[in-house]
């Protein structure tokens, strides 16, 4: 079974950064692309990034609008997100998923796997 592990998160002011890490264990059969997606209080589940696993390919929500930069290692079966800029809006609960077949896609039900999150709070 495969597991992700999200950590990273933490209290930061806005303008700061954070760097989220999730590491992925467990038996793997394929190539999967990998996404990140935030939860606040109140809504649904919302795309963030997602990356394939060649790296070839990485698609962002348009809020992040070059604040935010996905990218993996795989040897070490690790994706990050480096988060820039921060607003107090990017406020959340931030997980971690995978996707069967490699091809990058912004649908919470089109992931396969998904981390516990790690808490982001952006103070004003």
């Amino acid at each position: 079974q495969v597991q992700l592990v999200e950590s990273g998160g933490g209290l930061v002011q806005a303008g700061g950064s954070l760097r989220l890490s999730c590491v992925a264990s467990g038996r793997t059969f394929s190539s999967p692309a990998m996404g990140w997606f935030r939860q606040a209080p109140g809504k649904g589940r919302e795309f963030v990034a997602a990356i394939s696993w060649s790296s070839d390919n990485k698609i962002y929500a348009d809020f992040v609008k070059g604040r935010f930069t996905i990218y993996r290692d795989n040897a070490k079966h690790t994706v990050y997100l480096q988060m820039n800029s921060l607003k107090p809006e990017d406020t959340a609960v931030y997980y971690c998923a995978e996707r069967f077949g490699g091809y990058v896609g912004q649908t919470p039900s089109s992931y396969d796997y998904w981390g516990q999150g790690t808490q982001v709070t952006v103070s004003s």
